[in-house]
């Protein structure tokens, strides 16, 4: 079992991510765009549901508003609280004032069974964090599907209020791709060391200055999107 010291580590280098990261640029944006997400949300004793939360790395986000932070995952970690699949939580209905689940839904056979349980142990009013990938290499045998804001907004048709965002613009998306291609496909171990530490940040500050002044919006190429859903 992963060690409590890994586990935070791999979720700050989620929540801030070095520069090295290939994925640097949506996961800077997807921390803002949580942290102002988060502000909407009222209470400073939240019952948090964390779905796929091994490392937990928005928990940070919430520092001084849980009053309980449960988390759900197949994979166990010291941070695990339930062993299971998010399908079937062994919680009764209308528990949480907020559910976290990032990067999960592309594993999973059925996303629209864990919509409904998150909606199901929701408390009325309560919210949804979403993030789920629009773009990227498939990095498993587990890894089934891609999501666009038609299909998000589908899946979330039972909430009352849904936003979804954009974790960069086509930009960002492109760059973020070429990136995780590099490190993914290169060959041997050394070439992937020495392009994280070389080229892997020139293009990710090449990106963030082409979006800063191109001022672009277009998210047909977007890497991943955000949503922020309330029952």
């Amino acid at each position: 079992m992963e060690t409590l010291d890994t586990v935070n580590r791999e979720g700050r280098e989620r929540l801030y991510p070095s520069l090295t990261n290939p994925s640097w640029l949506v996961l800077r944006r997807r921390r803002e765009i949580f942290r102002k997400w988060l502000e909407r949300v009222d209470g400073h004793d939240l019952e948090v549901l964390d779905v796929g939360g091994r490392i937990q790395p928005y928990r940070p986000l919430l520092e001084g508003r849980v009053r309980r932070y449960v988390t759900v995952d197949l994979r166990r970690t010291p941070l695990v609280n339930v062993v299971g699949r998010g399908e079937q939580t062994p919680f009764a209905e209308a528990q949480f004032n907020l559910v976290i689940c990032t990067q999960v839904l592309e594993y999973i056979p059925e996303p629209a069974a864990v919509i409904a349980e998150i909606y199901r142990v929701l408390k009325p009013g309560g919210f949804l964090l979403l993030s789920v990938p629009a773009v990227f290499p498939r990095d498993s045998d587990h890894d089934r599907w891609r999501f666009l804001p038609a299909s998000l907004r589908y899946l979330l048709r039972s909430f009352c209020a849904v936003e979804v965002v954009a974790e960069g613009s086509s930009i960002a998306g492109f760059f973020r791709t070429a990136n995780v291609c590099l490190v993914m496909f290169a060959r041997p171990a050394f070439v992937r060391a020495l392009l994280q530490f070389t080229l892997i940040p020139l293009l990710n500050i090449t990106a963030a200055a082409l979006e800063s002044v191109s001022g672009s919006s277009s998210d047909q190429l977007a890497a991943n999107f955000s949503a922020f859903a309330r029952k």
